[in-house]
């Protein structure tokens, strides 16, 4: 136990999500808990982690939850280990809600993204379709999200390019998707932002002037590819070029391969996402859980071929500089997510003492 990589998580403590600053101390070392001397709440080191209250061997749930997430189903699992299968799809669940709070805080903040890719996959679960909706980055191969939806419609859209949004910086960038034409409609609703001015009422909205938007639409017959047509929708030709020789490395041309390997990817790791399987989900909820769990474990904990081999080790999150090392599956599911930090309270009249020294100290 090290008091020193550990943090209060009590919400209602000035310290809480800070390191290194001497509040943590070890409260008892038989039962791994923590003391803040801030606020004197104790804590289990495993709070906040996939491991709280979990009362299974960690090294048997992290097997289990390793095999799901690398395409063993889960009638597997329950011939070998025994496990009920109400169970294992709890387990799947909270691994999944504990990595989708690891993608927010990691993943999800503004970083340089050249190129960006986005598409669709048809899944099927019992009692109808769902649509799941993904986006990644071309030249780190990162994961920056996914939107589930009973329809494909306008709002899966929406809601896709707005997580897109906020993994982007003001910066030139190139969206790539197949011919729907929600794609259009929510890219240049989001990026854009007000202008300042003196003047009473809402300010007026203007669009990011880097971004470009780049269609790729297949002719099929019979069920093969007889023609591609690429559009340029938005953005100069030059810059379409520049922005997918940057991010491709190698140049090339408009194309959305890069998504659909990743949805290959995906449909292959998690078995409810099959074409045909008898390991249908039965809730969105359910499905929304496994893809943060695979995407997550695509980003930390997978090396990826165009990145580097498979001696050296680069995974999609080392290089878009977010981590330095690859991650094993426990350390993923045992990353604390910090809350974020003490706002001092809004009073009348003036401070006290004791409240500037807080303020002194934990917000400054």
């Amino acid at each position: 136990m090290d008091p020193l990589s550990t943090f209060c998580a009590n919400p209602d403590c000035p310290a809480r999500g800070q390191f290194g600053k001497g509040n943590i101390t070890i409260h008892s070392q038989e039962e791994q808990r923590y003391r803040c001397t801030v606020c004197g709440k104790t804590k289990v080191a495993t709070f906040g982690t996939f491991f709280y209250r979990l009362h299974v061997d960690i090294q048997l749930v992290v097997w289990v939850v390793g095999l799901v997430a690398n395409g063993c189903p889960i009638q597997a699992i329950r011939a070998v280990f025994g496990f009920d299968p109400r169970t294992v799809r709890s387990w799947i669940k909270k691994a999944g809600l504990h990595c989708e709070g690891v993608h927010e805080h990691l993943v999800a903040k503004p970083a340089d993204h050249p190129q960006i890719q986005l598409d669709e996959l048809r899944v099927k679960r019992q009692g109808g379709i769902v649509w799941v909706g993904s986006a990644i980055s071309v030249r780190s191969r990162l994961w920056l999200g996914a939107s589930v939806s009973a329809i494909r419609d306008s709002a899966l859209a929406f809601d896709l390019v707005g997580k897109v949004k906020r993994c982007c910086r003001k910066r030139p960038l190139l969206f790539t998707s197949d011919g729907w034409q929600p794609y259009v409609k929510a890219i240049r609703r989001h990026f854009r932002e007000p202008e300042r001015e003196r003047k009473p009422g809402r300010p007026r909205l203007i669009p990011w002037s880097g971004v470009a938007i780049g269609q790729v639409v297949k002719r099929y017959a019979k069920r093969h590819v007889v023609a591609v047509e690429r559009r340029r929708i938005q953005g100069s030709e030059t810059r379409v070029k520049r922005l997918v020789a940057v991010s491709q490395r190698l140049g090339g041309v408009l194309n959305t391969a890069f998504i659909e390997r990743l949805n290959a990817t995906f449909r292959s790791w998690l078995p409810c996402l099959v074409r045909r399987t008898r390991g249908l989900a039965r809730r969105t909820e359910t499905i929304l859980a496994g893809v943060y769990l695979i995407g997550s474990v695509y980003n930390f904990c997978t090396n990826h071929d165009a990145l580097g081999s498979r001696t050296e080790g680069k995974t999609p999150a080392m290089a878009a500089g977010i981590t330095d090392h690859r991650w094993s599956l426990a350390e993923l599911l045992s990353y604390r997510v910090p809350p974020p930090r003490w706002v001092p309270p809004k009073r009348r009249g003036r401070k006290s003492k004791a409240l500037l020294a807080l303020i002194q100290r934990w917000a400054m």
